[in-house]
């Protein structure tokens, strides 16, 4: 029998894949109706699909993974769970690999270069942007494949091939695997989130130069660029604060043991963990105007249904 706090977090965590993957499926099935109807895809776009496609595949293997640490399950077999891990961390990390190309997608297109090479990636980023994803799902497949051959300790399973059942020995001695473990982790995340940083201080200095810039104009005049700088800064500091947060978390969890002094640190973890890739969808839907439009529309058309339905 689960810890009532480890009960109350996983449900939790069921929430919150529920509702990061119906805030990704939207903002992929959305994109993708205007990519068929205009035949013609923006880069930003482009990569709004990539991001959701691989967080709804993410949201997935989330609970899998609750389900197979705590639940007698034929994922219990090492090799099943091996694999099951390299896909976890194939879509984690081609996931920050996708979020940060969009945020440095709106750096360079929003900040004015005067440095002849930055100024030629200004230029040519849209169609370098098809190469980066390509590029991002080959990165995140050598960072995740080593997976399939670490000792399946890290995984708790028995010479036998089967993962212990018990769920009490949950990671209860530390051991070379961990190690592989983590590394891969740190070698996917790293270069993405130096990358998001740089981005975002990138386009708060240039929002703090452009206001001074505005300042010798009268007080009633804004320059619409100034909305523009704030919304993408909001949604990259949001989008850093909860990878921060989730990264934490999936280190503690990774760290953890199943000691009753644990069984918070967990379920807090679990929570922190899963509520990453939900929030920043819903994150995503409100800063852009077109995914806001299109579920503003969704829901006046249910509105309307429901009232036709109740009159």
């Amino acid at each position: 029998m689960l810890p009532p706090v480890l009960i109350v977090s996983i449900t939790i965590v069921s929430i919150e894949v529920i509702v990061g993957f119906t805030g990704n499926g939207f903002i992929a099935i959305v994109n993708s109706i205007n990519w068929i109807k205009s035949k013609n895809i923006s880069s930003a776009d482009m990569i709004l699909i990539f991001l959701s496609t691989s967080r709804c595949i993410l949201q997935v293997t989330i609970m899998i993974h609750i389900h197979s640490l705590y639940f007698t399950d034929v994922t219990k077999l090492s090799s099943v769970y091996k694999a099951f891990g390299a896909v976890w961390m194939f879509v984690n990390h081609a996931s920050l690999w996708f979020s940060t190309w969009l945020y440095v997608l709106y750096c360079v297109k929003i900040i004015n270069f005067t440095q002849r090479l930055l100024l030629q990636i200004k230029l040519r980023i849209s169609g370098m942007i098809p190469w980066l994803l390509l590029g991002s799902l080959g990165i995140s497949s050598m960072t995740s494949l080593p997976l399939l051959w670490i000792t399946p300790g890290t995984y708790l399973c028995s010479s036998t091939g089967n993962c212990r059942e018990n769920s009490t020995d949950h990671i209860t001695n530390w051991d070379s695997s961990h190690l592989y473990l983590l590394l891969l982790y740190f070698a996917g995340c790293f270069f993405p989130l130096v990358l998001s940083v740089v981005t975002s201080a990138l386009l708060i200095n240039s929002l703090w130069k452009h206001t001074k810039k505005m300042q010798c104009y009268i007080d009633s005049f804004r320059d619409p660029l100034i909305d523009v700088h704030l919304t993408a800064i909001k949604s990259i500091i949001s989008f850093l604060v909860l990878y921060l947060s989730s990264f934490a978390a999936q280190i503690l969890l990774t760290l953890s043991t199943s000691q009753s002094k644990d069984v918070w640190k967990v379920a807090v973890s679990l929570v922190v963990a899963g509520a990453y890739p939900s929030v920043h969808s819903i994150i995503l839907i409100i800063v852009n105007s077109k995914l806001k439009l299109a579920f503003r529309t969704i829901c006046q058309y249910f509105k309307c249904r429901l009232e036709n339905v109740t009159s």
